[in-house]
């Protein structure tokens, strides 16, 4: 009987690893993402454009320094961009102070940008895990009842915590502080946490936040992905392996683009092949680096799951499907080259991808 289960056992590993090599990305992966000719950047750095903070109790350049790392969303039939910008307080990367604009479009591509920021450093709960490095890199997603649902890292130059705020307009936000505060009595309430890509599916050809059951489910980290739950969008507990320690369902890979990080990008997508994650590869320098990509440079990816098991891994990816290519995305803060992508949306049959070039501008693809 133990040689019976163990020969079925076998065969089966062997029929899922020949489906998995058979499935090719153009029979899941979404592809030919281009660049609209003339558009990009479409936000840039503006020193003119000042508000008073709360935080230094002056009015302050808040788009001086960069703009980038955007969010996505739609309302009202506009698409919302929603970026992390730097003032021009200090050199040097995460030595500044970011906080959250808002910009809106009818046609994706040509924005208005208001002149305060949404969500920013304040004298308010979240003081002590804002001040002074601010509020970055939001991703947002809406449930089926309009609730928008931004993460974003809030960032003390100390630890950077993966945060939830909420809004019902995109305009005024309740932040509800870090996501995985009550997570296993506060395990996890001091650890470096960040970036988070939360389920979504299309609805009535709306994207909204998918739920499993009960929960809400979303991928996160940097290093490594892994999964969280939750019951009400606010407080998250991630899973953990049969360790007790977090459980890894996609890592990094020698010799790959995302060699060195795999940064959860904008909200992952449910369709009829899986789930498909987004995210952000990072090439590592000298050893285990993809010498077909420079070292350090952000490329973007995307990995497969099972539609009914978040958890469970499918493929991704070998190339990225994005890469560094103008000379904006290859400047700047960053200039080993970034395309960093945090927002993707729906918007009149088309899907609008948008990311951050080098720290330093906002631009976006499109995909009809």
């Amino acid at each position: 009987m133990k040689f019976f289960l163990a020969l079925i056992s076998a065969v089966s590993f062997l029929v899922a690893c020949n489906n998995q090599e058979s499935l090719q990305p153009e029979d899941w992966a979404w592809l030919d993402f281009q660049r609209p000719e003339g558009i990009n950047p479409i936000i840039s750095p503006n020193k003119d454009i000042k508000f008073f903070c709360p935080m230094t109790g002056d009015s302050i350049a808040w788009q001086e320094g960069d703009t980038f790392n955007p969010a996505a969303t739609t309302k009202n039939g506009k698409i919302v961009v929603m970026f992390r910008s730097e003032d021009a307080t200090h050199m040097g990367i995460g030595s500044r102070t970011s906080r959250i604009g808002y910009a809106e479009s009818t046609d994706g591509l040509h924005f208005d940008i208001q002149n305060t920021p949404v969500v920013y450093p304040a004298d308010d709960a979240q003081k002590a895990n804002e001040w002074p490095g601010g509020c970055e890199d939001p991703r947002v997603a809406k449930t089926e009842d309009g609730l928008y649902v931004m993460f974003y890292t809030q960032w003390n130059r100390d630890v950077a915590r993966l945060a939830v705020a909420t809004s019902n307009d995109l305009q005024t936000w309740t932040k509800h502080g870090p996501a995985f505060a009550k997570a296993y009595n506060g395990r996890f309430a001091n650890n470096f946490t960040k970036s988070a890509s939360i389920i979504t599916k299309m609805q009535e050809g709306q994207q909204v936040i998918a739920k499993f059951g009960d929960k809400y489910m979303m991928y996160w980290g940097e290093q490594f992905v892994n999964v969280a739950t939750s019951t009400d969008l606010v407080n998250w507990e991630p899973m953990l392996d049969e360790q007790g320690e977090l459980l890894q369902v996609m890592k990094t890979r020698p010799g790959y683009f995302d060699s060195d990080l795999t940064e959860c990008g904008p909200p992952a997508i449910m369709t009829d092949k899986g789930i498909i994650l987004f995210y952000n590869g990072k090439n590592k320098a000298g050893e285990g680096a993809d010498p077909n990509y420079t070292a350090n440079s952000y490329c973007a990816g995307q990995a497969l799951f099972d539609k009914n098991d978040p958890t469970k891994y499918i493929t991704r990816l070998d190339k990225p499907f994005f890469q560094p290519e103008a000379d904006f995305e290859k400047s700047g803060q960053y200039p080993a080259g970034t395309v960093f992508i945090e927002g993707l949306v729906n918007h009149q049959g088309k899907w609008f991808l948008y990311y951050g070039c080098a720290d330093s501008f906002v631009a976006v693809a499109v995909k009809n």
